[in-house]
């Protein structure tokens, strides 16, 4: 069962070797990483965005490694919860930023992410930063 679920920040400065996340990844097993199948999502849109071919196979090496966990009733259900509280508040964090951090809640799963701050807003959230 995966510890930590990656965003896409980080699978995106692992990719291009930056910071010490690559340090970090290779602290941990594969299986205590994952991903959510909306980072993928968001991970094939810039590639795709960028025309890259070289970014697509480096993403599919990747996610051999790493869990991509499907986005489920679970994580729609809490989604909901987590839109509602963040309006609430007046502290909207986008909505696939909201679908990836509900994803980790469902789950009870630790999130990393260099946005620790913009995703601190969501209540419950706990994040680690690996950059």
């Amino acid at each position: 069962m995966p510890e930590y679920m990656l965003d896409t920040d980080t699978v995106s400065f692992a990719l291009r070797g930056q910071g010490r996340v690559v340090t970090r990844l290779l602290e941990h097993r594969p299986s205590q990483l994952c991903i959510s199948s909306i980072t993928l999502g968001e991970l094939r849109f810039g590639a795709e965005a960028r025309r890259s071919r070289r970014l697509h196979r480096l993403i599919s090496t990747f996610v051999e490694s790493v869990e991509v966990v499907a986005f489920d009733q679970r994580a729609a259900d809490r989604f909901g919860g987590v839109a509602t509280s963040l309006a609430r508040r007046g502290a909207p964090i986008g909505t696939f930023d909201t679908l990836i951090a509900a994803h980790a809640l469902s789950l009870g799963l630790t999130f990393v992410t260099n946005n620790t701050q913009h995703f601190g807003r969501v209540v419950g959230l706990k994040t680690e930063n690996w950059i």
